[in-house]
């Protein structure tokens, strides 16, 4: 199989359908049966794991996993990798953030690199709408002060939901990953790097949509929590 792309879902009943819609037409007639997509529908408490099986009902390229428990973006995307059977795994958000012909870019472009990670920060990324002024601050000081001081990883967007993987990376990688939290990225592309694999960032087309509200001040506090967990598990490697 070429390509596998896992979609972490929480109370996604609204935007999910389009996103499986929009990126099955897409990569459908490109890739055939050599295209799965993995939906963990994540402890929901609305009717997406239904959307994602009536999904599934109509491409049989989607496969649907349901975990009732609780365990956050993070331990969903580790939870689709682990059951991924593609030569080329990444994640996209479920909301259709990331349009499926700027996910089928990071294919074309990863080259040699163990990875390559959608950017919203570099020369030629579209972002639509901008931002606000407070979450385009707030996203530079954690990548300057956290992922370059505290990580020492070169990248300007380490958070953008769209990321692709070599298979050969991520069976090394993902024994030894442990984070569920909002860091599970940043714990990723570091070991990605210790084994001394590149990392490759590429401009991202990245679509607010609207849907599932995020108190940010909750989420910059979780964010910090996981970022202690990483850098102390890190520190024992």
């Amino acid at each position: 199989m070429k390509l596998s792309i896992v979609i972490p879902a929480y109370n996604e009943e609204s935007r999910l359908p389009k996103t499986l819609d929009d990126y099955m037409e897409f990569f459908e007639g490109k890739l055939g049966d050599d295209l799965e997509l993995i939906v963990v529908v994540n402890n929901c408490s609305d009717d997406t794991e239904g959307v994602a099986r009536a999904a599934a009902e109509m491409y049989p390229q989607i496969n649907v996993i349901v975990e009732t428990t609780r365990i956050r973006k993070g331990g969903a995307v580790w939870m689709g990798m682990r059951m991924s059977k593609g030569e080329l795994v990444g994640f996209v958000d479920a909301d259709g953030s990331t349009p499926p012909k700027m996910f089928s870019q990071l294919m074309g472009n990863i080259g040699n690199s163990g990875c390559i990670i959608g950017s919203r920060w570099v020369e030629g990324a579209i972002v639509n709408p901008q931002q606000s002024w407070f979450r385009r601050v707030a996203s530079r000081i954690l990548n300057l002060v956290i992922v370059h001081s505290l990580f020492g990883l070169d990248v300007r967007d380490s958070q953008c939901g769209a990321k692709l993987f070599r298979r050969e990376v991520l069976d090394k990688v993902l024994p030894e990953f442990s984070e569920s939290g909002w860091a599970f990225d940043i714990e990723l592309l570091c070991r990605v790097k210790r084994l001394g694999y590149g990392i490759r960032e590429y401009p991202i087309e990245w679509h607010h949509v609207s849907g599932n509200p995020i108190n940010f001040m909750l989420m910059s506090m979780q964010m910090l929590a996981s970022v202690w967990r990483v850098k102390r598990v890190l520190a024992r490697m």
